[in-house]
């Protein structure tokens, strides 16, 4: 959406300063159509609430030179409202991670960092442990919380390598931790994982996963 508004507000500078200007009914026709683009931009995005006329304010106020706020400000603003508009659309799966995660952290051996990544060691390794920076091999298998698998080397029977670095900060952390040889198994809060974005069509907003990981060796 924030693309969308941006490509509507340029337009808007462009033809303030173009011949569209000097003919007054032109330029309320087409002014009243920006305003139509902007608001169906809102509705699409569940923001039928905004202040209409702070809003226009605000258009009003950055083509004259005299934003209240910078863009840096407004952006920081307009995000937290959409994260937590997401987490209202898909409070469920925060509600059944947040209990999933509770109960778990209950369980003999499972260990609780303090970013809030849960792990147990089915199987201790004895080798060195990767850095962030190196590359490793896997054999993994993710679930949701409620047993369904999204993604699974194991049963693909074919091993991933991948730089540490480049996957989920779940299993940044947790493969910096694991000796060679070791198989852990990690409960991933979502802020931890795919986050509001979620991924593919299984792993939704805000979901918490469970991985099976094998740290098969360091490349």
């Amino acid at each position: 959406m924030k693309n969308k508004l941006l490509i509507v507000i340029i337009a808007v500078c462009f033809i303030s300063n173009s011949s569209w200007a000097q003919n007054s009914e032109k330029m309320d026709s087409l002014s009243y159509s920006l305003g139509v683009l902007i608001a169906q931009n809102f509705k699409q995005q569940g923001l039928e609430s905004v202040e209409a006329n702070e809003v226009a304010e605000g258009i009003s106020d950055v083509l004259a030179g005299k934003e209240k706020m910078t863009v840096e400000k407004a952006n920081e603003i307009f995000g937290a409202h959409m994260e937590a508009k997401q987490k209202d659309m898909h409070k469920d799966n925060v509600e059944a991670g947040k209990k999933f995660l509770e109960e778990n952290a209950k369980r003999d051996g499972v260990i609780t960092l303090p970013s809030g990544l849960q792990y147990e060691i089915l199987t201790e390794g004895s080798g060195p442990k990767p850095a962030a920076t190196d590359k490793v091999t896997t054999h993994y298998h993710g679930t949701l919380i409620d047993g369904t698998v999204f993604d699974s080397s194991v049963e693909r029977g074919q091993p991933a390598t991948f730089p540490v670095n480049g996957v989920i900060a779940a299993w940044v952390e947790a493969l910096q931790l694991m000796p060679t040889g070791s198989k852990w198994k990690l409960y991933c809060p979502s802020d931890l994982a795919y986050g509001d974005r979620g991924a593919g069509q299984l792993i939704g907003p805000f979901a918490t996963l469970v991985f099976e990981v094998e740290l098969i060796s360091i490349n």
